[in-house]
């Protein structure tokens, strides 16, 4: 006779259903009703609910807003491609922004608009339990790491704050306009399983 008891969730199950429930919060809590009202989708995030790597970005672009998927434009098919060069792909790791919607015409997030998703994102890393978060671009990093240097004084260099490890990196849509900086993504990419091997 089979049990009708239920089975048990996995970990990662629990984890991808509590992120679930963050995502319903922010739509019942109505967080940046104009953001919302000009955007097709809350981009919320991809990729493993128990994964040691989050990459967190500024905000969805186009492409992320019409799929509803964070990092699917040309900077996400970069990303791909440098996560494939440290032996990853995407369903390693855990992916998301700071700003949840597309703000109009791309144009960078509003400080209250970051303020306004900062809880949120707090949450899913909470939830998720990282050993590493990649900031990628200034605004992420800003948020996460108030007390850092410039981002060019700093990129590719681990960093602790309040017992968290980060990795600030450049946007990868900035090696899009940028051929020099393509190098540079590429080469501070590849501390990553360095870095993680040494976080205890």
């Amino acid at each position: 006779m089979v049990s009708s008891k239920p089975l048990k969730m996995t970990e990662s199950e629990d984890k991808q259903k509590r992120l679930d429930q963050i995502k319903a919060d922010i739509l019942k809590q109505n967080i940046c009703p104009d953001l919302a009202k000009s955007a097709k989708n809350l981009v919320m995030g991809d990729g493993n609910a128990d994964a040691d790597i989050v990459f967190i970005g500024e905000a969805p672009g186009k492409n992320e807003d019409e799929q509803g998927l964070p990092f699917v434009g040309a900077a996400g098919k970069f990303l791909n491609e440098m996560l494939e060069g440290i032996g990853l792909v995407r369903s390693d790791i855990y992916i998301t922004n700071i700003v949840k919607y597309r703000p109009p015409n791309n144009r960078d997030p509003l400080p209250e608009e970051k303020a306004a998703f900062l809880p949120y994102l707090q949450k899913q890393i909470e939830v998720i339990e990282p050993k590493l978060i990649v900031t990628l671009g200034r605004h992420s990093m800003e948020v996460l790491l108030p007390d850092s240097l410039k981002i060019s004084q700093c990129h590719g260099q681990p960093k602790r704050y309040h017992g968290q490890v980060y990795m600030p990196l450049f946007h990868p849509a900035a090696a899009l306009y940028n051929g020099g900086m393509r190098q540079t993504l590429i080469d501070d990419f590849a501390k990553i399983p360095l870095t993680l091997q040494k976080i205890k």
